[in-house]
């Protein structure tokens, strides 16, 4: 199985597999530079998702 990294969004730390609990975890990511990112793209779809939101108003 392919190493996969989640991104700790209590703890703000990047993790090797499935360690923290499903409500605290963002990803899988490929790459650990990607889950270190994880904020940033969680926020940019965040972002995205309210504008297309407002549009269909």
């Amino acid at each position: 199985m392919a190493e996969e990294f989640w991104f700790n969004t209590k703890t703000h730390q990047v993790e090797e597999g499935m360690v923290s609990p499903a409500v605290d975890r963002a990803g899988p990511y490929a790459t650990r530079e990607e889950a270190e990112h994880a904020l940033a793209q969680i926020k940019a779809n965040s972002d995205r998702w309210a504008a297309e939101e407002a549009e269909d108003r």
